[in-house]
C-alpha cells in the first residue's frame, strides 16, 4: 500500500465549524530509522501498528494493522517507544468531497495545528478553504515521528 498525502499548518480556527468527527489519538514510535518507522496507535477504544517506508516525494509505503488496545497500551507502558508520545485530537473536516484531517496536538507539541490530506494521485486537485495556511509537506520537522523526538515546544 501507499500513502500519497499532503499536510499544512493551519491559518486560524473558522475549520472547527465544519467537523464532522473527532477523535483523541495517542501514538508512540518503536523504531525511527532512515528508511522507515514503526509506531503503535490507540483511538477511539482501538489499536494499530504502523510501518512507513521512505517518501519519494509525497508518496511512501504504508503498512497497517488491527491490534487489541491492550497491546499498544502495554508497549507504551513497557517503556518501549522512542521519545516522547505523540497525543492530539484529530477532527475530520470535509470540504468539496475531500477529508481533511486536522490534527490539534497536546503535550509536547502543545500549540501546533496541522491539516493532512490524503489523495489518490502526487498531482490530484484539492480545495483549498481559508483556513488552509502554509504547506510543510516537505519539511521534516512536522513529520510525527520527528515531533516524538523534537517536540514542538523544543523549538526556537
Amino acid at each position: 500500500m501507499v500513502e500519497i498525502e499532503r499536510k499544512f499548518l493551519v491559518a486560524n480556527d473558522s475549520w472547527r465549524s465544519e467537523v464532522v468527527s473527532a477523535d483523541r489519538i495517542v501514538q508512540g514510535y518503536l523504531a525511527i530509522g532512515e528508511r522507515s518507522q514503526v509506531r503503535v496507535r490507540s483511538a477511539g477504544g482501538r489499536g494499530w501498528v504502523t510501518v512507513k517506508g521512505e517518501a519519494a516525494g509525497i508518496t511512501r509505503p504504508e503498512f497497517e494493522t488491527e491490534v487489541p488496545v491492550d497491546f499498544v497500551e502495554g508497549v507504551s507502558a513497557a517503556g518501549l517507544c522512542v521519545g516522547d508520545p505523540i497525543e492530539k485530537d484529530r477532527h475530520i473536516v470535509e470540504v468539496d468531497g475531500h477529508r481533511f484531517e486536522v490534527d490539534v496536538f497536546h503535550g509536547a507539541n502543545t500549540g501546533l495545528v496541522l491539516a493532512e490530506l490524503e489523495l489518490d494521485a502526487e498531482d490530484a486537485p484539492f480545495p483549498r478553504p481559508g483556513w488552509l495556511g502554509t504547506e510543510v509537506t516537505d519539511d521534516k520537522r512536522y513529520r510525527n515521528a520527528y515531533l516524538a523526538r523534537a517536540p514542538f515546544s523544543t523549538w526556537s
